[in-house]
């Protein structure tokens, strides 16, 4: 409850914290000295402790009727104990540390709070000490102290020394179940004036003066109790007279604990015809011959269970002999606890006396060995704890349904056991390793249920649960386990409700690994890993979970229609992975989905449609993060805003990028920057956009401007070349051998244009072409071959040749086919194959009949559009006319 209280300030009027409006008040340590009137009547919890309430006078809580508990502690201390040691008394629970009036320092001790009904220890000098220094606790109870208080169920008195009860103190207190007086200086029972208490239950009384287990007569009034707490006092010695209240009640069902008193005497059949439903006896004795006696006579007891043995840090026995346990041969025990006895004169314990108890636990025992336990043992339930075995017990028990035993300090290895009546088995924390798992060969039953095998070594799944059919709870989680089969281990376990392989170093590259688990509700897979980190479609067969924990598996995706048959599925955990998605397409088949945790990923925006989320959903964990918080993920970071309702710890949620928004709330977030920056990115993306075409155009098309403001500059001239050759340089020895001989050296002659004569050196080529080439051309041959469709500079040169055919226009074109070219290569370049298909072109043919009509077509398109040159010879003209 104190994880709920606030702060208060000095201004406010009243000192007490509000936990629950009008239900729960905490006041304390307040310094007050009598009941807050602030406090409403409705007011069903009050605590009131570490405050100077010296007398609780007539009717001090009658304004509180509702009042159900009460809390007036003043003060738990704890011995400081030896170097190296715990300073509070082990064996009480709910112990931490509070403030005192003084600082621990001061005096040499360290204060601790209590749970109602826990003890700690204080040593006599040091509490003569504190007494003299804290001087304000309750010491007077006057009569109707509690007067009207109805419904209170739980009073606490600890820590106050007493000095007066008034014998009607406690009338009034019709509803009362709980009274803890804890260290309240009470030396004799039959002065507590609680026999008017007859619906009280529980009876805490430790830690004070008493040195008498005698049970007043008034008990015979409290039918209801259930519970008495005698521990830490000063009993040494329990007589028959004692517990004559128990003898002449047998109904009373009552639990006493009677531990850390120095009891050296039981006399003899004190405990006969006597039944308790639990008796606790737990560093009483300072010797084993005394602690045998002591047992011995307690020769007549029925109880239900019996807890015998010392605290962790409490022992008084320095040696534990076997025949102590004789002693319970004469005494009726269902349930048998042992507790931290550390040393045996010999490493087995016999048990024959305890052959009938139902239910035998072993904690914090330094046995090392648990053999030969006969068969005919009637042990339903066997737990053993933080024990020192040394090698698992092979057992052979026919009416074992309850197997513990976990946490053992020995170094043990597994062997089989035949318990044909097991249901419950729970081996975890030992770091055992099991070569095959698991089969009935192994454990000697078809009845197992529950199946803990975690915190251990390597486990081998190799049996595949044969003969296990019935087990409903499997837990391997923090083990190490291997599958040698290609099949699912567990295609047998149809019956199975809950699966947990966390962090068991399984990486899942089978998508059968749970076929058989049909009825499985909760599975636990964290700490795995995935195949390509991906999350594969796994879970088809197992349409009944309703829990599915897949966190820290290094997910990075998730693979369409994973979850889609799991409509019944409430929670899923998908935290501390690395999705940078959150994407409900993937989540909208679950119809159930109540919960479903991505905290700790990588998420910086959604994906998909987030109406697709079920509308079953009630919490959704988003915070850890990477979220960016741009405009570009404005719908993301709006719907984030507007799902506070589902969306836990919304208000925690921080910006991950950009850098200048690191660790800013998303909720911060301003939606109106975005449109302010619309307009200046649309005309800026405007701009770009217009500026990128027009470079685009004038880069693609950079060289046809240049051949049209060539074709103005020399459209006035005269043409210097015959025609401009292009052709790939894998032709050059054709050119030079057939063209140019035939061409330039034949009759008519004709003037070329060569790129690798005529090209003026130190001018771009792209130049060379344009002002060399076409400007300065009448005509354009171009020799198509393989290798000319394969070079970029040809089609480049090629496509000019197009550009200026338009300009010019005439047919200045002239194609040759130097080799035949596959039409698939041809259709690459689609423009060539169709000028091709439509248009005449000369094939070259090496033969003499083809060479002849070739040079024949060539020479006759040359000189089409050629002027005579009047200073030719007359042989010239006369093979022009020829030619004509």
């Amino acid at each position: 409850m104190a994880s709920f209280l606030s702060c208060l300030s000095l201004e406010s009027l009243n000192p007490c914290t509000e936990v629950v409006p009008n239900i729960t008040y905490q006041c304390m340590d307040q310094n007050l000295s009598k009941i807050p009137h602030d406090i409403p009547s409705s007011t069903k919890n009050i605590d009131l402790s570490f405050n100077p309430l010296k007398i609780l006078g007539s009717y001090s809580f009658s304004n509180f009727s509702e009042l159900q508990w009460l809390d007036l502690s003043r003060v738990s201390l704890c011995s400081p104990g030896c170097p190296g040691t715990p300073l509070c008394r082990p064996g009480w629970p709910g112990t931490q540390v509070i403030r005192l009036p003084l600082p621990p320092k001061v005096l040499g001790l360290k204060a601790c709070a209590t749970t109602p009904g826990s003890i700690l220890l204080i040593s006599k000098q040091d509490k003569i000490l504190l007494n003299k220094l804290i001087r304000c606790e309750i010491e007077t109870i006057e009569d109707k102290a509690w007067h009207g208080l109805h419904q209170l169920s739980t009073l606490i008195l600890t820590g106050n020394p007493i000095q007066s009860f008034s014998p009607g103190c406690f009338s009034g207190l019709t509803s009362l179940e709980n009274l803890v007086a804890v260290e309240t200086k009470l030396a004799f029972l039959e002065s507590f004036p609680i026999g008017q208490l007859i619906t009280l239950k529980k009876l805490n009384v430790a830690h004070n003066f008493l040195n008498s287990s005698k049970l007043p007569e008034y008990f015979s009034n409290l039918t209801n109790l259930e519970h008495v707490d005698l521990s830490y006092n000063y009993i040494q010695t329990i007589s028959i007279k004692d517990l004559q209240f128990l003898r002449e009640n047998p109904q009373v069902n009552l639990s006493l604990d009677l531990s850390l008193n120095p009891i050296d005497f039981i006399q003899a059949q004190a405990f006969q015809g006597i039944r308790l439903h639990e008796l606790t006896l737990r560093s009483n004795f300072n010797s084993s011959n005394v602690m045998k006696t002591c047992l011995q006579n307690l020769a007549g007891l029925q109880v239900h269970r019996l807890i015998l043995g010392e605290f962790k840090n409490e022992r008084n026995l320095e040696s534990f002999d076997d025949s102590v346990m004789e002693g319970l041969c004469h005494v009726t025990i269902d349930e048998f606890r042992l507790t931290y006895i550390r040393y045996f004169s010999d490493d087995n314990v016999n048990f024959k006396c305890l052959a009938n108890v139902s239910a035998m636990s072993l904690a914090g025992v330094y046995i090392k060995h648990l053999e030969d336990v006969p068969k005919h043992f009637k042990w339903q339930s066997l737990s053993v704890i933080r024990c020192q075995l040394k090698q698992f017990p092979s057992l052979d028990l026919p009416f074992l349904k309850n197997l513990t035993l976990t946490a053992n300090k020995g170094s043990i290895s597994f062997k089989k056991v035949t318990l044909p009546s097991l249901g419950y088995l729970d081996l975890s924390r030992n770091a055992l390793s099991f070569i095959g798992c698991c089969s009935y060969s192994d454990l000697g039953t078809n009845s197992l249920k529950h199946l803990n095998l975690s915190f251990n070594g390597v486990i081998i799944m190799s049996a595949n649960f044969m003969g296990l059919e019935e087990l409903e709870y499997l837990d391997f989680q923090h083990s190490t386990l291997k599958k040698v089969t290609e099949f699912s281990p567990f295609l047998s376990l149809e019956k199975l409700l809950y699966l947990d392989i966390s962090y068991t170093n399984i990486k899942i590259d089978f998508n059968g690994i749970f076929l058989g688990l049909t009825s499985l509700n909760t599975l636990k897979m964290a700490g795995n890993s995935f195949k390509d980190n991906t999350l594969s479609n796994i879970f088809t067969n197992t349409t009944n979970l309703t829990f599915l924990d897949l966190s820290k598996c290094q997910l990075e995706k998730i693979s369409w229609g994973v979850f889609d048959t799991l409509h019944r599925l409430q929670l899923l955990n998908m935290s501390h992975n690395n999705l940078l998605f959150l994407d409900p397409s993937h989540y909208k088949q679950l119809y159930s989905l109540k919960t479903l945790d991505c905290r700790f990923n990588r998420i910086e925006t959604f994906k998909g449609i987030l109406q697709h989320f079920p509308k079953s959903v009630e919490f959704i964990y988003l915070t850890n993060n990477s979220v960016a918080c741009i405009c570009e993920h404005q719908n993301f970071l709006q719907w984030v805003k507007d799902q506070k309702l589902f969306l836990v710890n919304v208000e925690q949620m921080t910006c991950a990028t950009p850098i200048e928004m690191n660790t800013s709330l998303v909720l911060d977030f301003k939606n109106s920057t975005c449109y302010m920056y619309k307009t200046v990115i649309s005309a800026s993306v405007v701009s770009v956009l217009v500026i990128s075409t027009v470079a685009f155009l004038i880069y693609h098309f950079y060289f046809h401007l240049m051949l049209i403001a060539g074709c103005k500059e020399y459209s006035r001239g005269e043409s210097i070349y015959d025609a401009f050759v292009i052709y790939s340089s894998q032709n050059e020895d054709w050119v030079r051998n057939e063209l140019v001989k035939n061409l330039e050296e034949g009759v008519p002659r004709f003037h070329l244009c060569l790129h690798y004569r005529d090209f003026i050196p130190g001018v771009a080529i792209a130049a060379n072409i344009i002002q060399e080439g076409f400007h300065k051309s009448r005509k354009v041959i171009v020799v198509v071959s393989r290798h000319f469709i394969q070079s970029r500079w040809c089609i480049f040169e090629y496509e000019i040749a197009q550009t200026w055919q338009f300009l010019s226009s005439r047919s200045g074109i002239i194609f040759i086919v130097l080799e035949k070219v596959e039409k698939s290569l041809l259709r690459q370049q689609v423009e060539l194959y169709r000028l091709l298909s439509r248009n005449t072109y000369l094939e070259w043919e090496d033969n003499p009949l083809g060479r002849h009509i070739f040079w024949r077509r060539l020479k006759r398109a040359l000189l089409d559009g050629k002027s005579l040159n009047p200073e030719g010879t007359a042989e010239e003209e006369q093979e022009a006319a020829t030619w004509n």
